[in-house]
C-alpha cells in the first residue's frame, strides 16, 4: 500500500476527487493548506496598500491506495489537476507499513 499526498489548487479539488473515485480510490484526507514553490507568492492591493502574498492557499488531498492502484491514480490525479500554469501542485508517494480500522480492528488493505 501506499500513501499518495497531492497539494492541488482549491478550484479543482471537486475534479480531483471525481478522477480518484473513476479509478477505484474509496476514501480521501483533504486539508486546506497554505505555501509556495516555485511561484513564490504574488502582490495583491487592499484598500490601496500594496502587499505581498508570501503563502498561496492549497488543498492538500491524502489517498491510501493498494499497489495495484497507484499509478491509475498519480495519473488520475495529475490529468484532474492540470491547467498548465506554475503552481498546479505536487505529488508526494509514500509506503504504508500497516493500516487497521479502529472500528473492527481489521488491517492491511480490508482496513482501507
Amino acid at each position: 500500500m501506499k500513501l499518495i499526498t497531492a497539494i492541488v489548487k482549491p478550484f479543482k479539488l471537486d475534479e480531483v476527487r471525481e478522477a480518484l473515485a473513476d479509478v477505484g480510490v474509496a476514501g480521501l484526507t483533504v486539508t486546506d493548506v497554505k505555501g509556495f514553490g516555485r511561484q513564490k507568492g504574488h502582490t495583491e492591493v487592499y484598500r490601496g496598500a500594496e502587499y505581498v502574498v508570501d503563502f498561496l492557499p492549497k488543498i492538500k488531498v491524502e489517498a491510501v491506495v493498494a499497489d495495484e492502484l497507484v499509478e491509475r491514480a498519480i495519473e488520475a490525479i495529475t490529468e484532474a489537476s492540470r491547467t498548465g500554469r506554475i503552481g498546479d501542485g505536487k505529488i508526494f508517494v509514500q509506503p504504508v507499513e500497516q493500516v487497521i480500522r479502529i472500528r473492527t480492528g481489521e488491517t492491511g488493505e480490508e482496513a482501507v
